[in-house]
């Protein structure tokens, strides 16, 4: 099944006894998986409820104490194993395991199984374990323009956009099987549009061509790195070159996240020169100084959209230069 497929299942309330989230797009897997949790979940807490297990760490024995163990204050756990297809030989024995685990999980079970892996041979049997009633969520990028648009329109849906003419065609175009850049070029597009319009086709264009990716990791970097005087130099050139105010604070928006995600343990997907660049940044801030630069990126949107006495451009500078402090 899809992704959206299986946001379908658990929005009817459907849950299986295992799943295999199987594929290389890292955001299809956590974004399967973020579902998973919050459904399997339904907000208990994830202290004893939540097992984590290292494929090339767990044995067996583990694996089958974690599912049996009852949940606490929750209808039921879930129980994460990651990467099992490993080549020490605990691994392996995991995998010749796992089958009879899977056939082991019905309805009504205390835990539901979910397992990630970039990869998973379909005729091995671990992998072909993951039938009916167990499931496998396909994740792998978008081939093909048909393909693309079709996850630039579903994940427009999820945002809750509404998207004009020729505007999920043109930003496959533009942006490619970069499933993570789409996302954030979506919503900078949005803003473009404003709160409640259709993104048209002429936001897709000017919010895609008009911030290269270079300058703004350049502003980024600055800030990042406390170089508030670069920071200030970067920005003037962008908002020289005509990038719309907008666009700018949705790029630091979404940098600032990533931090904030990476500051308290979480990962992002990303190249791995780029999760380095991310983890040192993160470490500089206190996470009270990433929220508190949170909160000064929201007030700088209220007074983009004319809620307040400063000029665009000031707030920005502002934003910038307290962000680098």
């Amino acid at each position: 099944m899809t992704l959206e497929e299986l946001r379908e299942e658990l929005a009817e309330g459907r849950l299986r006894p295992a799943y295999l989230l199987a594929g290389s797009e890292d955001l299809l897997r956590d974004d399967a998986l973020a579902a998973l949790r919050e459904a399997v979940l339904e907000g208990a807490s994830a202290d004893f409820n939540l097992d984590r297990l290292e494929g090339e760490e767990t044995s067996a024995g583990a694996l089958r104490d974690a599912l049996r163990t009852l949940p606490v204050g929750a209808p039921r756990r879930l129980v994460w194993l990651r990467e099992p297809g490993g080549r020490r030989g605990g691994a392996k024995a995991l995998l010749d395991a796992l089958p009879e685990l899977v056939r082991g999980l019905a309805a009504g079970a205390p835990s539901i199984l979910v397992v990630t892996a970039r990869s998973a041979d379909g005729r091995t049997a671990w992998v072909r374990a993951f039938r009916d009633p167990a499931a496998q969520v396909a994740c792998e990028p978008p081939r093909g323009a048909r393909a693309l648009t079709a996850f630039v329109t579903a994940e427009a849906r999820r945002q809750g956009l509404v998207l004009g003419s020729g505007a999920a065609e043109l930003l496959a175009e533009r942006v490619g099987p970069q499933l993570l850049r789409i996302r954030s070029e979506l919503e900078k597009a949005s803003l473009l549009a404003g709160k409640g319009e259709a993104v048209s086709a002429r936001h897709v264009r000017e919010a895609v061509s008009d911030l290269a990716e270079e300058p703004v990791w350049d502003l980024t970097d600055a800030i990042g790195d406390g170089r508030a005087g670069d920071a200030l130099a970067v920005l003037g050139k962008l908002r020289a070159s005509g990038a719309p105010a907008p666009v700018l604070l949705a790029s630091l928006a979404g940098h600032f996240r990533r931090l904030v995600r990476v500051r308290f343990g979480g990962r992002v997907a990303v190249p791995p020169f780029v999760a380095r660049k991310l983890d040192a940044q993160a470490r500089r801030y206190s996470p009270a100084r990433l929220l508190q630069g949170l909160r000064a990126i929201h007030e700088t949107d209220e007074f983009l959209k004319g809620r307040g006495a400063l000029a665009p451009d000031l707030a920005l500078e502002r934003l910038v230069l307290g962000l680098a402090s």
